[in-house]
């Protein structure tokens, strides 16, 4: 008894002491209140919504592998000699980067499996992040009030190529010198102040002396303090705003249905990290990546080939591939004794259409629409045909000047003419996202118009019955609420015509909108009305009345093949 005193005691004055501690913790910093009010914020459970959280544990992955790495890689381009342990470079002459990698790899316990979990995260990052972002896109919750948050998630992305780029350039290898060789000539291309440019980022002339070390301090520093701060604000504007979720009975823009952070959700996410830790640190110790030793020292004399950026970088790289080389204009202009060199600037001004789109959709489609109202709602890919065909055309565009950086290895591997890659893939380059916008759009009004047919006569069941009167017909199964509610909960704008201005003029730009306007809904499909689905259940009940024999559950019976 007297030792059961004690250990409560004991309990008490831990506890005590532990509430004084977070007592004056919180009167100093404020947080309880910010903890409460997360604590209390409603996530959905729905699986598409787990990429998010997968980008955000690589990104944590990330900066704690590469704390690791910052312990032993050296930044210098001096160089040095190389006498470590993998014998086939052993005495060849090469940058202390390069020879510090080295070392990490074959030298350091347990470095070659964080170099490989570090860039295997780097890979998963950017995969999460843009399928997320393609989520977010064809769903539509990038619309009001979630358009900045659309725009900080852009900016995630491009940090990510940035980081990957700086990343991947740091051994001084064959692979990160012939990217900083692009890097370099890309610089010269930008009229009046490229060749500065160049001179200043690499510490000279390419490839300069001081370019590992500037782009060391911007791999470890800059861009990991920008990528935490933009996620910071990314998960403040969720907590701030209502949480997206998709349609259906008792959800509404104003009642969110999912789990609380604390303690269910937290619980889960806690769980999840691990998971994909486990998967990384799997890849890392079973698939070898950017195996830098194969590759050797980068020599800027030699024309090497076979070198691949990662997947995100690569459609710069491949729209330079693109860019046909054999028209006059193609080449440079002269101009107030300045050149421009057209074969490098206009396919970069091409591929940067892509980037200029992903910032801007939010406002071009709230500009056609006119739509300012706040939506938590999220759509069916289908039910918005024009967004999701224009994100289809967009994957297809930037999935072209992607595969285009590896045309070389294309034409090696399978034995083909290297010309005719690069005809095929130019011809995508510019005809394949107007195919895959009628093909897409197509497709989803079709799949809507399946849907009204569902709602209004039900699932086929193959039970065929004869009528009285010597007429067959197919009795079909109704559909549950659950998925008839979400076949019909969708809006579906109609052309909006030219309005007039506050002065009684309609605007250049409001025609312009009005055109745009009719090309996006003008092969609409209306949701199903309720009096479209009164009759068809009046209908139904009246095949099921003049049925023989058993009759099919559900209250929407037959529809008549004639």
């Amino acid at each position: 008894m007297a030792h059961h005193v004690i250990e409560t005691e004991n309990n008490y004055q831990a506890r005590t002491t532990t509430g004084k501690i977070t007592n004056f913790v919180d009167t100093r910093v404020g947080m309880s209140g910010i903890v409460r009010e997360f604590g209390r914020k409603i996530f959905p459970d729905h699986w598409t919504f787990m990429f998010g959280e997968v980008a955000m544990y690589s990104l944590i992955i990330l900066i704690l592998s590469g704390t690791f790495l910052t312990l032993w890689f050296n930044p210098s381009m001096a160089s040095v000699t190389y006498d470590g342990t993998y014998l086939p470079l052993k005495g060849v002459h090469m940058s202390a980067a390069y020879s510090s990698a080295l070392d990490i790899s074959f030298d350091v316990r347990g470095g070659l499996l964080l170099r490989q979990i570090h860039h295997w995260a780097a890979l998963l990052f950017m995969t999460a992040l843009t399928i997320h972002m393609l989520r977010v896109f064809f769903t539509g919750a990038f619309r009001r009030p979630r358009e900045l948050n659309w725009v900080v998630g852009c900016c995630l992305w491009l940090l990510g190529i940035f980081a990957g780029f700086t990343g991947y350039s740091l051994p001084d290898d064959v692979l990160s010198g012939n990217g900083l060789r692009i890097v370099d000539g890309i610089m010269k291309a930008i009229p009046l102040v490229g060749t500065y440019l160049s001179m200043f980022f690499f510490g000279g002339e390419f490839p300069g002396t001081l370019l590992i070390s500037r782009l060391y301090s911007i791999h470890i520093m800059v861009i990991p303090a920008l990528l935490l701060l933009l996620m910071a604000i990314h998960l403040f504007m969720v907590v701030v705003h209502k949480h997206t979720q998709y349609p259906g009975p008792g959800r509404t823009e104003d009642n969110v249905v999912g789990f609380p952070v604390g303690p269910v959700y937290a619980a889960k996410a806690g769980g999840f990290f691990f998971i994909v830790f486990g998967i990384i640190a799997f890849l890392g110790a079973t698939f070898t990546i950017n195996a830098i030793w194969n590759y050797g020292p980068y020599d800027p004399s030699p024309v090497q080939a076979g070198t691949q950026p990662d997947w995100y970088v690569g459609f710069g790289d491949g729209a330079l591939r693109l860019w046909p080389g054999s028209f006059p204009w193609s080449w440079k202009i002269d101009l107030f004794n300045h050149t421009f060199v057209l074969a490098v600037l206009l396919p970069f001004m091409l591929a940067g259409v892509l980037v200029l789109f992903m910032f801007t959709w939010p406002w071009i489609e709230r500009w056609v629409t006119k739509d300012n109202r706040v939506h938590n709602i999220l759509d069916r890919p289908r039910n918005a045909p024009f967004r999701t065909a224009a994100g289809a055309a967009g994957i297809v565009y930037y999935s072209v000047m992607m595969i285009a950086a590896s045309s070389d290895l294309i034409a090696t591997h399978f034995h083909v003419s290297l010309n005719d890659v690069a005809y095929v893939l130019r011809f995508l380059w510019f005809f394949g996202p107007i195919i895959a916008f009628i093909i897409v759009r197509r497709i989803c009004l079709s799949l809507q118009r399946k849907d009204r047919e569902l709602v209004l006569h039900g699932i086929e069941t193959g039970n065929v019955v004869q009528l009285p009167h010597g007429e067959f017909i197919e009795v079909h199964k109704p559909l549950d609420e659950y998925h008839r509610y979400k076949l019909v909960s969708f809006e579906s704008p109609e052309p909006l015509a030219a309005q007039p201005n506050a002065k009684g003029k309609i605007t250049g730009a409001e025609k312009t909108r009005a055109r745009i306007s009719k090309w996006f809904f003008e092969d609409r499909v209306a949701p199903v009305s309720p009096a479209e689905l009164e009759a068809a259940h009046h209908h139904g009940h009246g095949s099921e009345a003049v049925e023989a024999g058993p009759k099919p559950t559900g209250s929407l019976g037959g529809h008549s093949h004639n």
